[in-house]
């Protein structure tokens, strides 16, 4: 068997690589010297292999995390030092936009989702609850009155996230499924929570946004929050979505682990 793989290998390869006799195998200077490229490159795969086997044991190398723009600078980046110093073999880079990326053709390991999951080929860890808030500013409830039904909010400037489903601008959702959808107008949409807060401070109008935005502007009195006839739609709370892998790479448990760990002590 070991005779006819190497007459394959020779007819491939279209040279000789042994010199052979009815008492000796011996190898030609071709021979010779392809041994040595070939052995060359086993010792880089087992040394590639041993690479790959350290990081699912210890905890090194880039990790990738895309998270939101505004969820990421509050939460995720004040969390960052403290896990350098516990991991310092790991790299973070930290990818801030509210657009969903696919995490496996952008070759991200790991990213935090607000909301409802759906289905999809990677797993999920979630991490905290997260509220939904509807508020404005004192000034703003002063000037045009206090909704009490969410019928009412078709009478206010209602500013509006273009990336929420229940938020298109036309309508906002309510009730723990988003069964009540009531007809709203306003004169400022975006896709960043942060520039709808500080228009809201700015008394300009309502807006529907997740307790880690408004929170502490609500905390301050810079807002109040609205109490309505129906509750805020259950927004489904925070993940972490990570590749499907029996055995992740290390730098990907350990990130995990401590977010969960961190969010269970302060949550946003």
């Amino acid at each position: 068997m070991a005779t006819k793989h190497v007459d394959a290998l020779e007819l491939r390869l279209g040279v000789k690589l042994f010199h052979r006799t009815t008492r000796r195998l011996s190898l030609t200077e071709v021979g010779g010297n392809y041994l040595e490229a070939c052995q060359r490159i086993l010792a880089d795969i087992d040394e590639a292999e041993a690479a790959a086997a350290s990081q699912r044991l210890k905890a090194t190398g880039l990790l990738r995390m895309a998270v939101p723009l505004s969820f990421g600078s509050r939460f995720i980046a004040p969390l960052i030092p403290e896990f350098s110093r516990n991991y310092p073999e790991v790299q973070v880079e930290l990818g801030l936009s509210d657009a969903q990326v696919d995490l496996i053709d952008g070759k991200w390991d790991l990213a935090i989702r607000i909301g409802r999951l759906s289905d999809s080929p990677l797993q999920a860890r979630r991490l905290t609850d997260c509220a939904m808030l509807i508020c404005a500013a004192p000034d703003y409830l002063d000037r045009r009155g206090i909704p009490r039904r969410i019928a009412e909010l078709s009478q206010h400037n209602c500013l509006s996230y273009t990336l929420s489903a229940m938020q298109d601008g036309k309508h906002w959702s309510f009730g723990t499924q988003g069964e009540f959808r009531v007809p709203v107008t306003g004169d400022l949409r975006s896709n960043n929570g942060d520039a709808l807060l500080a228009a809201a401070v700015g008394g300009q109008g309502i807006i529907y946004q997740p307790h880690f935005i408004v929170g502490e502007a609500v905390d301050r009195g810079e807002l109040t929050a609205l109490e309505l006839d129906k509750p805020p739609v259950a927004l489904g709370g925070i993940h972490v979505l990570y590749p499907r892998d029996r055995r992740p790479p290390a730098k990907v448990r350990v990130m995990i682990d401590y977010l969960a760990e961190a969010f269970e002590r302060n949550p946003p």
